[in-house]
């Protein structure tokens, strides 16, 4: 049987692969002759989609940025089995590296078993964790295991999760219920939607060895509502677990029994602290409750809950499948196992990477990212979403774990790794933050409520031109104030993209307040539009399509643009086709 399969994720079916699968149905027929065609979810590599994969005599062939048009010469080519027909689809040699230099351990199925059908995931061993813990260990074995692993919470405050399973376990009370947070809002960051939408079935594995560990027989997912495929593919897993008998009462035969719902968010990003998630579930407002008491002690429905992301569960049926001390094996000292990330921005290969703890940012951007798009001149990551900090060049060798991390001043977080060129302004890009979790703040505590808010007002001001003296110093005294007065993460935390900007590009910070210059060009207010007469050719094609009428001149002969009129749109420096136009 030759096999097609088509890459279904959200980012394969925003590039088209519906199309792609549609037309691959048309062209194979009905009559296929041993060819079956199907769906996979995303395997990671976001810059090839859409993505079609043809397993043929032991032998898989990638083909990458696949059309519609291309489907007759697919289908032509399996029917005669001449593959040589594909070679300019192709995945390149280069571009396969992206997948060989990692280590999948979360993602090892995304991209390779069908997540519309538990079979595709029962045969690569799915489903065989929660046999061998419900036959062979006790709950304190497994987390027992967990702890050999030193697997930690992947959501970003990287806490021991035995510690939390083992404080569940221990709390006082029939009633216990096991959560994940599938909360996943930092922008750039889409590692858990991978696993949703990709691998459901090894998220319910995780989870329901995890309820059985602390002694829950109810399980809640918490989905963003913005995930929709996502949903979808999870409530069909669902139904299909507690048919095949993996999910329900007296789970294959034993005494455990666990049942899953499914809570959509409603797109609220401080719901991804715990207790506010905990608040939203109950359906009052996502707010943040005082700790202690602790989840573990009383959380949902004042009952011990305990909460897991997703790609924390994602690890667990691996651990117990090959060992706690396999896990163990990879990593740093302090920080072990493998860890996703969302590679964006400006890199020549962007999406999914998982790698083992212990590599180097210049690792994950320069070998397996393919490095900066237009081989511009890189300038800083930023790590950890609005939480996180921005990592500047000269730190491009810093290991990645918890420790070495947080002493740059950025935070591991969930894994969003936005890279910038130089054409990045750094303080834009603590406004942008700033922006996001002004908006996005309960308003419960003051200090981030009304912090924020004039952290924002600071920054608007300079990007504007209107900086002053003493702004940056105004600044550090804010972020200072809120991160000790904050009541949740979101506060204590949103200090960070403005702190580590200020501490590595503070020379950004002092052109924009004292020369009223943006040193990426890229803060309009700040831009002056020129026109180099020498350069100019007079072709009239700025003028023409300037929307202020601010270009003036006559033809063949060198255009002015007026200061006075111009909106700085920059139009009429993309359009130049020599190069005239200039920007200070």
């Amino acid at each position: 049987m030759t096999r097609i399969v088509v890459g279904q994720g959200s980012c394969g079916i925003a590039a088209g692969a519906g199309k792609v699968y549609a037309a691959l149905e048309a062209a194979l027929g009905k009559e296929r002759d041993g060819v079956s065609l199907g769906i996979t979810g995303c395997i990671g590599m976001c810059f090839l989609e859409p993505i079609v994969d043809i397993y043929k005599d032991g032998d898989l062939h990638r083909l990458v940025k696949v059309s519609e048009k291309d489907a007759e010469v697919i289908a032509e080519a399996v029917r005669s089995g001449d593959m040589s027909k594909l070679c300019s689809l192709e995945i390149s040699k280069e571009d396969a590296e992206f997948l060989s230099k990692q280590t999948r351990i979360a993602l090892r199925n995304c991209g390779i078993t069908d997540p519309t059908d538990i079979n595709s995931y029962v045969e690569r061993g799915g489903y065989g964790a929660i046999k061998k813990v419900l036959s062979e260990m006790t709950p304190e074995d497994v987390i027992e295991t967990v702890k050999v692993s030193g697997l930690a919470g992947r959501g970003g405050a990287g806490f021991p999760t035995w510690f939390k399973w083992n404080a569940a376990r221990k709390a006082k009370g029939e009633k216990k219920y096991l959560i994940c947070n599938a909360d996943e809002g930092d922008p750039g960051a889409f590692m858990d939607r991978a696993v949703l939408e990709s691998d459901p079935h090894n998220l319910l594995e995780g989870m329901l060895i995890g309820a059985y560990a602390i002694g829950a027989d109810e399980a809640v997912i918490y989905v963003r509502a913005e995930y929709p495929l996502a949903i979808v593919r999870l409530e069909e897993a669902i139904r299909q677990a507690e048919s095949a008998g993996y999910v329900g009462d007296n789970i294959l035969g034993s005494s455990f029994s666990c049942r899953f719902r499914i809570k959509a968010g409603a797109g609220a990003f401080v719901c991804g602290e715990e207790t506010a998630l905990i608040e939203s579930l109950e359906g009052n407002r996502g707010m943040p409750r005082l700790k202690p008491p602790f989840p573990a002690e009383a959380g949902y429905w004042l009952k011990p809950s305990n909460i897991n992301n997703v790609e924390t569960y994602a690890n667990v049926a691996w651990i117990i499948n090959n060992g706690g001390e396999a896990f163990a094996a990879m990593g740093t000292p302090t920080s072990k196992g493998t860890k996703v990330f969302a590679l964006t921005g400006k890199i020549k290969r962007g999406g999914l990477v998982e790698i083992p703890m212990g590599k180097t940012l210049r690792d994950v951007i320069f070998d397996i990212g393919g490095g900066i798009k237009n081989d511009a001149e890189f300038k800083a990551v930023q790590m950890g979403g609005p939480s996180g900090g921005c990592i500047p060049a000269e730190l491009l060798d810093t290991v990645i774990d918890y420790k070495e991390l947080s002493a740059t001043g950025a935070i591991m977080g969930s894994g969003g790794m936005v890279v910038m060129d130089s054409s990045t302004c750094m303080v834009g890009m603590a406004k942008f933050f700033l922006d996001f979790t002004a908006k996005e703040s309960c308003g419960k505590c003051v200090h981030c409520r009304i912090g924020t808010k004039r952290m924002q007002e600071i920054l608007i001001r300079i990007v504007e031109g209107k900086g002053k003296e003493g702004d940056i110093e105004l600044l550090e005294e804010l972020c200072r104030a809120i991160k000790d007065g904050a009541l949740c993460g979101l506060g204590q935390t949103a200090p960070n993209p403005v702190l580590t900007t200020i501490r590595y590009f503070r020379n950004e910070y002092e052109a924009h307040i004292k020369d009223k210059k943006c040193p990426a060009h890229e803060c309009a207010e700040l831009l002056t539009f020129s026109i180099d007469k020498e350069k100019c050719r007079g072709c009239t094609l700025c003028a023409s399509k300037c929307p202020v009428s601010a270009i003036s001149g006559e033809k063949k002969s060198a255009h002015v643009i007026d200061a006075e009129k111009c909106i700085k749109c920059g139009q009429c420096r993309t359009l130049c086709r020599f190069g005239a136009v200039k920007v200070d």
